[in-house]
């Protein structure tokens, strides 16, 4: 998902005018996963420390 968002922007700003709020808003929902991708690693690791 964050690779297909990465490449949403990149063609996004590729375009000859790019939608400023088409960008927020990719930018905005890539972060959000990349916040949960980064959370489960964290519990991954926590558990992984717990046996």
């Amino acid at each position: 998902m964050h690779a297909k968002l990465e490449e949403e922007i990149r063609g996004e700003l590729r375009r000859r005018f790019p939608d400023n709020m088409r960008l927020l808003r990719l930018k905005k929902v890539r972060l959000q996963v990349k916040d949960r991708l980064h959370g489960q690693g964290l519990r991954r690791a926590e558990s992984e420390l717990a046996r």
